[in-house]
This record gives structure tokens, C-alpha cells and sequence, in this order.
């Protein structure tokens, strides 16, 4: 039996959960139960991100301390996740005693073994709100291109990365006051340092998928950077200890003590469970899962969006290797969610809470649904709504419950409820047995699309079956009693094991059909025991299929005016128009290049192998390009605003490659596509015919 530890991101603690939130919650949760039902024993920990800035200001604007705040939002999230059969071991915050000793202890040893270091850092800071600005918080002209309204880290516009100190007319988003500079000591986390470790770790096999590891070769190449890890007051978190005592109070950044809350939740549940005798809840010791000593001995597993890999596989292995704590197994990331094609809008009412979805939808719909779509790959997943409820009602309704309705009937007014006591189909059964093996490892190898298709073809193969020998007719014939019986028993077998196979995913499903088969164990294991001459119970309704009303009705209710939301909950909208614009009188006023110059730029036929919105970036596409001699090259485009993705996924355009490299929030990106027209009213990204060949130089 292996012994699992899994976590998945924390939720921060300023909103409701809503159903991008969910894919992460729901595919762990389904990896959770398959390997239980395999007989391992694992443990499923969480916690709310309760920490920083924006919360403090939330509770601010809500006339509440912190601490109600991020109770309140802890509250919500937990009948949330409760509601869609999101089964924690412990669900715990950041904002906890256990959180900040191991948040103190972690630092402490990182700073004893020299691995902390301080700097003066200039800083933008709001003379009415007294507090240094984040760059989420101050506004102002892009410094390259001139563009408006741009946040204080990189433009949208052009793609350029630049420090906050940059930006032209700066103000900021909380007060609208000029903010002025200020300096202060910060406290950085020395992460070059472990450039090497982190090189190995990051390739060592099954550690991340291939995709993010190669991603997180840009960063190598680029170059690491120490990471500011310290916020000066005012600011809600956990005080940075040992810091001279003639210096103002510093706080650990949220993002160091955020992942520390997993080991604190774990911490927490060791504590609950300390003395436990119950086989279902058993003790546990903390060392036996975090210390350096025991990564062997048992497995550690983190759930993470793939937003938030810089973080989890570069500093949090680094935090621990550095204070003799013991590094994950493996990582495992996700794509984005999609809605009907697109990014998840308010004003198209598909923007929606998790609270809002399970008004009008069984939430075990959507976790089938979500299941049908994972895969081990970081892809995003798609949840159009016309595939939704065919799928829903195809599946589930019309195949795998179909099974158990059309077969119950029988077995229930003609034989008491007996099934026969042998079996007439021993080498379907067997069939379907046998590929319970392939089901179980696609489960653990997060190919749950995989194991729902393999499911479904057993589902078919049991209707098929029931067509072939219509019961419902010989059920009219003389002397055919024993064999409907025994039609109906394979029937009833099948459905049987198509509920183990459906546990992790359906568990409520999975409940009610114990009830009807008189069962009390639908583990992995149970699959190898035929039910012979055994009981089962009178068939109730398992799953009702989907109307278009009720989906007409969850989206109208998620529908929000985005006009009337002037305010955010935690500061007030900037009054400034929030579409970025170029600044002509720069463009006027451009240097210019000499020919020879102009001659070095290398422009290169190259074909959009994908094409991808950026999370986070409103104006950005990221491309992958082919530019020939099976080489790709990524690239990030401030052209949002004028095209979706699929209109230029397959297209061939021209790319500038002999670009230096740019790293930006999103990525490093390795090029241009070229483009022609009037940023404000209008681009046209420039496309050749497929006649011209990829690599194909421009003269």
C-alpha cells in the first residue's frame, strides 16, 4: 500500500469559487478517489490563501477586520467545494499558527545557511493610502510605446516588461493620487543559488510533464532572479522574525507563505487525527511525509494551474531543498478553462460561480463532463454547453443508467429481486473485467478521457447485448423465465461494474447505486466478485437528463452588467478609459535607421502551429510557430483585441527570428509577426499563401 500526500492550489480568500476553479478541484479530487478505491492510502489537503494586499483592502472596503473577511470567504468555499463532492481530508487557511512556524522555521534556515539577502529596493508609494504600491495597483502610460492605462509590470499593448518606477503619469488604482518614490530595505530569497539543483530536479523523470519542463527551460536560459519574498507595512500576513528592531515591520509575501500552507494543513490534520484507531482516518506523522529523509518512503503530489508553475516548481523546491525539507514527487498542471469556444465572460453569462451552477445543475453533471475532457496534457478545456448536455444525456443517461432501468424491472416483479445464480456470459463479463486494468491506469496516469471512453465502451457493449436478446420479448414468450433472468443478471453485473469504474468520478451516483444493488463496497477489489443469487433492491431514478432550459436558466442568472459594476469590492474602477492606446505623437517623433540597419531584420515564413489566449493579458495571443528545420519558436502578440485564436491556428504569417529574446510576465518571447494597419481601429496580421514554404526567407 503506497502512502500519498496530495494538495491542490490554494483558492485565494477575496471571491466565491467559480467553475474555472473547479477543473483543479474535481480532477484532483477524481485522482483522489481512484487511488483509494485502488487500496492506497492517501490524503487530500487544502487550504484557503487568506494572505495579503488585496485581502486587506477587501475587508476594508466591506467595513470588516482580516480576519472576518477571510472567515466569511472560508465558509463560502467550503459549501462550494462541498457541493461538488470535493472530498478534503482537511481544509484548512494560511492564516494559522502551524502556518506561520513552519513559514518562520522554512525562513530561518534558508537566512542561517546564507541563502537571504537584502537590498533597498525604490519602490511607488501612495501618499493617501500610506502604503507601497503593488504593481496590480498603479497605472500609468507604457514608457516604450506610449500606450495608456497600462498596469505597472509590462504593456499589453506592445509586450514590453518594464519596473513600475517606468511608467509615464503614473497613479494609483486605489486613491487616483500621483504616487511618489520611496525607498526600503526588501528581503530576497537567493534563487541563482539553486540554479543547478533546480536544472536537474526540473528534468529528472515523471517529476513535471515534458511541456512544463520545457517551458521552464526559457527561464534557465534566461537567467534566474533572487525573489523579493518581503511587503513593508501596512500589510495582512505573517511578520518577517530576527529583523534589526530599529527597522519598520516587514511581512513575508504572500507567495512565500502560500505554499507552506500545505504543509501546514497537513500539519494541522496530523494533529486531529493524533491517537486515531479508525482504518478510515488513520494517524499520521508529519516527519514520515515532509522530512528530506523520507522522500522515498512516501509520495507527495501537488495539483496546480498552470499559471502558477514558476512558483511551484522553481521557488517552492528551491524553499524546501534549501531548510532540509523534502521536495514533491511529481507536479502535475492544467490548462485554462473555456466556455462555449471562449474565455469565460460575465456580460455573455458564462462567468459563472460554482454556487450558481448547482442552483440549476446536478454537480456530479459537471464532473463527468470535466472528466471527459482531462487528460495528463496542460491543455485547455473547452465546456460548450450543445456538447455538454448531449454527452451528459448520451452518456450517462441513455447507455450507463439505461443499463440498470431497462433490467431491473424484470428481476425485481418476476424473481423477488434475485439475480440468477450462475452466469450465462462469462466471456463479456471477463471482457469487461479485464479492462478494468486499462481503466484503473488511465485513472493514475490523469487520462481520465481515456478511461470515460474505455467506460462507455462497455457501457455499449452491455446494451448491445441487451438489444440482442430483448428480454422484453421473451419475457412474453413461454418457458423463457431463466433465461430473462439471466439476460437481466449480465445486465445488472455489467451496470455493477461500471459503477466501480465510475466511483472516483460520480461518487453520489455511486452511493445510490449501492442502495439498488444492496451493496456496501464498489472498491476497485469488489470488481472480481460476480453478484450470484444475490438480492438487489427495487431500481429508483439514478440520473435525470438535462433540459436547454435549465442551461438558459444558469446563464441568464450569471449574466452581470458589467456597466453597473463600477466598483470592484475592494477599490473603485479607474474613471480612465480602460482600452490602451498608442501615443501618436510618438510615433511622429521616432528615431530613425539607417538602410543598413533596416537590412539586418530576418523576416521568416512561419506556420501558427497553435494559437492560445494568455491568462491574465487582454491584448496578448501566445503563438507557437514552426519557422522550418523542425525548429519552433514562441511568441507573444498584443492583437486580442482584433482576432481569436482560431483564426490564425493553420494560417501561414511572417515572423521577425533574429529578434533578441524578450522575457515578459507570460513567457519569453522569441520573435514578431508582422502586422499592418492602426492599433486603435484596427490590425491585420499579414498572411501568405499556402504555396510559400515554411522557412522561406524574405528578400
Amino acid at each position: 500500500m503506497r502512502q500519498i500526500l496530495v494538495t491542490s492550489a490554494l483558492p485565494y480568500a477575496n471571491g466565491p469559487i467559480h467553475l474555472g476553479h473547479l477543473v483543479e478541484y474535481i480532477q484532483t479530487d477524481i485522482w483522489v478517489r481512484a487511488m483509494k478505491a485502488q487500496g492506497h492510502q492517501v490524503t487530500y489537503v487544502c487550504a484557503d490563501d487568506a494572505h495579503g494586499t488585496a485581502i486587506m483592502l477587501k475587508a476594508e472596503a466591506n467595513g470588516i477586520t482580516p480576519e472576518e473577511q477571510i472567515a466569511n470567504v472560508k465558509a463560502s468555499h467550503e459549501a462550494d467545494f462541498s457541493q461538488f463532492l470535493i472530498d478534503f481530508d482537511n481544509y484548512h487557511t494560511t492564516h494559522s499558527e502551524e502556518n506561520r512556524e513552519f513559514s518562520e522555521l522554512i525562513y530561518r534556515r534558508l537566512n542561517s545557511e546564507g541563502h537571504i539577502s537584502t537590498k533597498d529596493v525604490e519602490q511607488l508609494f501612495d501618499p493617501e493610502k500610506s502604503l507601497f504600491l503593488a504593481d496590480r495597483f498603479v497605472k500609468g502610460e507604457c514608457p516604450e510605446c506610449g500606450a495608456e492605462d497600462q498596469y505597472g509590470d509590462n504593456c499589453e499593448v506592445c509586450g514590453t516588461t518594464y519596473n513600475a518606477t517606468e511608467l509615464k503619469n503614473p497613479h494609483s488604482t486605489l486613491s487616483g493620487a500621483t504616487p511618489i518614490l520611496k525607498t526600503s530595505k526588501h528581503y530576497f530569497f537567493n534563487l541563482p543559488e539553486f540554479s543547478e539543483f533546480l536544472q536537474k530536479w526540473t528534468h529528472d523523470e515523471g517529476r513535471l510533464q515534458p511541456s512544463v519542463a520545457n517551458k521552464l527551460q526559457e527561464w534557465f536560459d534566461a537567467g534566474l532572479a533572487s525573489w523579493d519574498i518581503s511587503r513593508d507595512a501596512p500589510y495582512f500576513g505573517f511578520q518577517i522574525p530576527d529583523t534589526p528592531a530599529d527597522e519598520p515591520d516587514k511581512y513575508f509575501y504572500v507567495w512565500l507563505d502560500a505554499p507552506v500552507g500545505y504543509m501546514a494543513s497537513f500539519k494541522n490534520l496530523c494533529k486531529q487525527r493524533k491517537g486515531s484507531t479508525d482504518p478510515l482516518k488513520p494517524e499520521l506523522n508529519f516527519d514520515d511525509y515532509w522530512l528530506e529523509e523520507n522522500q522515498h518512503k512516501t509520495e507527495l503530489y501537488h495539483f496546480i494551474g498552470k499559471d502558477i508553475v514558476y512558483f511551484h516548481a522553481l521557488f517552492w523546491p528551491a524553499m524546501l531543498a534549501g531548510s532540509e525539507f523534502r521536495t514533491p514527487t511529481s507536479i502535475f498542471a492544467h490548462g485554462f478553462l473555456m466556455v462555449n469556444g471562449e474565455k469565460m465572460s460575465k456580460s455573455r453569462g458564462t462567468f459563472i460561480q460554482a454556487e450558481t451552477f448547482a442552483k440549476h445543475l446536478h454537480p456530479e453533471y459537471l464532473r463527468y463532463y470535466f472528466a471527459t475532457k482531462l487528460s495528463d496534457k496542460v491543455e485547455d478545456i473547452n465546456l460548450d454547453f450543445a456538447d455538454f448536455m448531449q454527452k451528459v444525456n448520451s452518456d450517462m443517461v441513455g447507455k450507463v443508467v439505461n443499463i440498470a432501468s431497462r433490467s431491473a424491472g424484470f428481476i425485481v416483479k418476476k424473481y423477488d429481486g434475485m439475480l440468477s445464480e450462475t452466469c450465462a456470459e462469462p466471456e463479456l463479463l471477463n471482457d469487461i473485467l479485464r479492462t478494468g486494468e486499462e481503466i484503473a491506469n488511465a485513472y493514475e496516469n490523469r487520462e481520465f478521457s481515456r478511461a470515460m471512453r474505455l467506460i462507455m465502451q462497455c457501457a455499449d457493449k452491455a446494451n448491445e447485448y441487451i438489444d440482442s436478446k430483448k428480454p422484453w420479448a421473451m419475457a412474453k414468450e413461454e418457458g423463457t423465465e431463466q433465461d430473462v433472468q439471466e439476460v437481466c443478471s449480465v445486465a445488472i453485473n455489467i451496470f455493477r461494474q461500471l459503477m466501480v469504474y465510475l466511483a472516483p468520478v460520480l461518487p453520489e451516483l455511486t452511493d445510490n447505486a449501492k442502495a439498488f444493488l444492496n451493496l456496501d463496497d464498489l472498491s476497485f477489489a469488489s470488481r472480481h466478485e460476480l453478484l450470484l443469487g444475490h438480492k438487489i433492491n427495487k431500481f429508483k431514478p439514478l440520473m435525470q437528463r438535462i433540459e436547454q432550459s435549465q442551461i438558459d436558466a444558469l446563464i441568464e442568472e450569471s449574466k452581470q452588467d458589467l456597466a453597473a459594476a463600477a466598483t470592484t469590492g475592494t477599490v473603485k474602477a479607474d474613471a480612465k478609459n480602460n482600452q490602451k492606446k498608442l501615443d501618436n505623437k510618438k510615433a511622429d517623433t521616432a528615431d530613425t535607421i539607417e538602410f543598413d540597419d533596416f537590412m539586418k531584420v530576418e523576416m521568416t515564413v512561419a506556420h501558427v502551429v497553435e494559437c492560445n489566449y494568455v491568462e491574465g493579458a487582454d491584448k496578448l495571443l501566445q503563438f507557437t510557430l514552426d519557422i522550418g528545420k523542425e525548429q519552433t519558436i514562441n511568441v507573444f502578440s498584443g492583437i486580442r483585441k482584433f482576432y481569436e485564436p482560431e483564426q490564425l491556428t493553420g494560417k501561414k504569417v511572417i515572423c521577425v527570428t533574429n529578434l533578441v529574446p524578450r522575457k515578459m510576465k507570460f513567457g519569453v518571447s522569441e520573435g514578431m509577426i508582422l502586422s499592418s494597419g492602426d492599433p486603435k481601429t484596427g490590425l491585420v496580421v499579414v498572411t501568405v499563401p499556402d504555396e510559400c514554404q515554411v522557412g522561406d526567407k524574405l528578400a
